[in-house]
This record gives C-alpha cells, structure tokens and sequence, in this order.
C-alpha cells in the first residue's frame, strides 16, 4: 500500500509538474503575444505621432522662412523709401520735379492741375484721371518692377 501511494505520489507529482509546465508555456507564450501586440501598437502609433510632428515641424519652418522673406520685402522697401525721400536734398531734384509734372501731367491729359506733394513729387488731376508721380509711389512700383528679382534677397 505504502508502495501504490508512494507511486500514486509520484504519478501525481509528475502530472503536477507537466501540467505547471503546460500552464507556464501558456502564460508565456500570452505574454509573448501581448509583448508582440503592445510594440506593434506603440510603433503604429508612434509612427502616426511621429509624422504629425514631422507636419507641425515642416509647417513652422514654412512659417518661420515666410516670415524671413517678408521681412527682407519690407527692409527693401523701407530702404528703397528712405533713400528716394533722400532724392529732395538733392541738387538734381528741381529738374526730377519738373520732368515729374510734365509726365504726369502729360499721363493725366488734357486741363490736368499738377501740386508737388510734401514727400516728394507730384500729383497730376484731371477730368479723366489722377495721375500719382510722388517719390514713395514711384519707389514702390520700382521695387514691385523687380518682380521675381527680389527673390535674390533670400535665396542662397
């Protein structure tokens, strides 16, 4: 009897430890699968995070280079203004201001009434147009001439 309990014992013993076994490889191959699970949803959603900080980065670059190029636009055009303002200490400028009020004058057609305006230049009106020949208005259409030319300001 001691021998068929000592033998169920060890029967039961080896059972025990096949079926812990079983239940350890279960476990751990659910871990594992739980493992796999987890870093293919951290990689999925790290990657989405990731591409939406590539997006916010490239936008803030775009912004940030804008706004460079519009302020090399506005320092041009500040320059461009001041040194024509420069223009009426010059000893040039009555002859610039006479060759203004003929053009304008000429442009705006026939009774047209020219004023020199206190920025410089001149104002030509008539009945069919308004004719603007002043030294800021001229500076900016010469800087809106350059077109694409102003590009260079910002460009390597």
């Amino acid at each position: 009897m001691l021998r068929a309990a000592s033998a169920d014992a060890d029967r039961i013993r080896t059972e025990a430890h096949g079926q812990a076994a079983a239940i350890l490889r279960q476990a751990r191959h659910g871990a594992d699968e739980a493992v796999e699970q987890a870093r293919t949803r951290g990689r999925s959603e790290t990657a989405a995070a990731a591409a939406a900080v590539r997006g916010r980065g490239r936008e803030r670059a775009r912004s940030i280079i804008l706004a460079a190029q519009r302020d090399a636009y506005e320092r041009l055009c500040a320059q461009v203004l001041t040194e024509v303002s420069g223009l009426r200490d010059e000893p040039g400028y009555p002859l610039l201001l006479i060759r203004l009020t003929g053009m304008a004058a000429s442009a705006a057609g026939p009774g047209a009434t020219t004023a020199a305006q206190p920025d410089g230049g001149v104002v030509a009106r008539s009945a069919q147009a308004v004719v603007d020949c002043t030294l800021p208005r001229l500076a900016g259409l010469a800087v809106d001439t350059l077109g694409p030319q102003v590009r260079e300001l910002w460009m390597p």
